[in-house]
């Protein structure tokens, strides 16, 4: 069985982020989305929504499965015999950081790293600037699946 995991915070999940899993679904027999846990960090949606969210936009790719993690990613990986990372660049920015990490996953467990790059429309997207333009009353409706940009309306009226 090929396995694979897709992490973040996907605090929204994006369109884009959604793009990763899809073409890693079709890559691999099995994908992890691992939400990751930040205690240092508060977040717009607690990690039960955000694996919540997660769940229901990928419905539809039955080999995918979502759930959270705390500490290091290569030992998520390996508790669940998981070779490779899958990660989505949007730019060369991207790239500096990520190929640091992914030395460092491969130097300490030989977990490979995978890069896709991500379709162009979905280049400059991130959780952060989602959540940013729809705090100031933006439409980020063709930014995020339908189920997300609900919950984000719904919890942006309610702060």
């Amino acid at each position: 069985m090929r396995r694979a995991v897709c992490p973040g915070s996907f605090d929204p999940i994006t369109n884009g982020h959604l793009d990763i899993i899809a073409r890693a679904s079709r890559l691999y027999d099995e994908v992890y989305v691992a939400v990751m846990i930040n205690k240092s960090k508060k977040g717009l949606f607690e990690i039960e929504e955000r694996i919540d969210l997660i769940r229901q936009v990928t419905a539809e790719y039955a080999n995918v499965r979502v759930e959270s993690f705390h500490g290091l990613l290569v030992d998520f990986c390996k508790q669940r015999d998981i070779p490779a990372i899958v990660k989505g660049l949007r730019a060369v920015s991207d790239f500096d950081y990520e190929l640091q990490m992914a030395q460092m996953n491969i130097g300490l467990s030989g977990i490979e790293t995978l890069f896709v790059p991500t379709n162009p429309t979905y280049s400059f997207l991130s959780s952060s600037l989602v959540k940013e333009v729809a705090t100031w009353g933006g439409d980020v409706s063709h930014l995020v699946p339908p189920e997300v940009f609900e919950a984000l309306t719904t919890r942006l009226k309610r702060d």
